[in-house]
């Protein structure tokens, strides 16, 4: 029996499930937040619980390649103030999980969505008012840190939509590209990984989430290579309003199925 007849799926599904692997490795070398769209995809595709455990070993494999590529550019003074309050997020997510049924996960992917759409397009119009952002050593920037890391530690336990929320707030330290996607490679691996055992826990992750990811992992690698490619070469604004665009579509789409 093959993977796609143990997920019942269709040829061109698993083709969109493909090409959502190869936005996961595109999006972890290269535009932080973009697989949001791969969140879509593989919740439209797959029952909405079990879509979150099939995405989660994609998005390691994404990370690791992310951290390779990018590891000499992490600010770990910044990694180390947000955990706690990530380790936090992702404590009320995995409670959430516990006695959500699978509608109100998928409703709760579309609205995270959503309000991740509108997290960005907000956080691209404060970036261009904000001439002096808050460091996170001060006061106001603790607070911030500890606000978006319970929200990004929601958000990524219960939808793997972490990256927005993580985006803005490393935009908002006045993070420059390389120590941007280096700072967030690091993030997302540890956050990542921490998240297997509650995955394993609720049931998410098991060997028939774990065949799927054997026949879609390798999207991730050449997705990966195109973005450690375009990084320099990317027209940012024309590709983070498509982002957006597919985004709300998505979100739109999970709320209404």
């Amino acid at each position: 029996m093959n993977t796609m007849t143990l997920w019942h799926i269709s040829i061109w599904e698993f083709a969109g499930l493909a090409a959502a692997a190869l936005l996961v490795g595109f999006s972890k070398t290269a535009v932080s937040g973009a697989n949001t769209v791969s969140l879509a995809i593989f919740a439209a595709v797959l029952p909405a619980r079990a879509s979150t455990g099939v995405l989660l070993p994609l998005l390691i494999v994404g990370d690791v390649l992310a951290v390779l590529t990018y590891r000499r550019h992490a600010h770990w003074p910044t990694l180390w103030r947000l955990f706690p309050a990530v380790a936090a997020g992702v404590v009320f997510g995995t409670l959430f999980l516990v006695w959500a049924d699978d509608g109100m996960v998928r409703t709760s992917i579309g609205a995270i969505l959503l309000l991740m759409a509108a997290v960005t397009m907000w956080r691209r119009r404060a970036a261009a008012q904000d001439e002096e952002p808050d460091s996170v050593s001060t006061r106001a920037g603790r607070v911030k840190a500890r606000s978006y890391g319970v929200l990004g530690g929601f958000t990524t336990m219960v939808a793997n939509a972490g990256g927005p929320v993580m985006s803005m707030y490393l935009l908002s330290a006045g993070f420059r590209k390389l120590g941007f996607l280096g700072t967030s490679a690091f993030f997302f691996l540890i956050v990542n990984v921490s998240k297997v055992p509650f995955s394993v826990g609720l049931g998410l992750i098991d060997w028939h989430s774990l065949l799927l990811d054997a026949a879609l992992a390798i999207f991730v690698v050449p997705g990966a290579f195109l973005g450690k490619w375009a990084v320099h070469r990317i027209n940012q604004i024309l590709f983070e309003r498509l982002v957006i665009a597919a985004t709300v579509v998505g979100g739109v789409q999970l709320l209404l199925r």
